[in-house]
């Protein structure tokens, strides 16, 4: 339990998955208008099992992704 109040700290915002887990969030806004948003996915007992992070642009599109964990397959670009 004192991993899933420490999720909820440090995040601030999650939404419940179907398989009892959560995809926890949080957002920074950029200067120009991007913002960055990290995502963290977690099983029931709170075991991590991605950690990406998404990059919108000033139009609020989705342009890249970084996953992190498992693996870090680095920064692919959508746009």
């Amino acid at each position: 339990m004192q991993k899933r109040i420490q999720n909820e700290l440090n995040f601030g915002k999650w939404i419940e998955t179907d398989t009892r887990g959560r995809i926890y969030f949080f957002e920074i806004k950029g200067k120009l208008g991007w913002k960055a948003k990290y995502l963290k996915e977690v099983d029931k007992d709170e075991i991590t099992i991605k950690f990406w992070q998404e990059i919108y642009n000033e139009k609020d599109l989705l342009v890249e992704i970084h996953e992190k964990y498992p693996i870090d397959k680095g920064h692919i670009k959508l746009l």
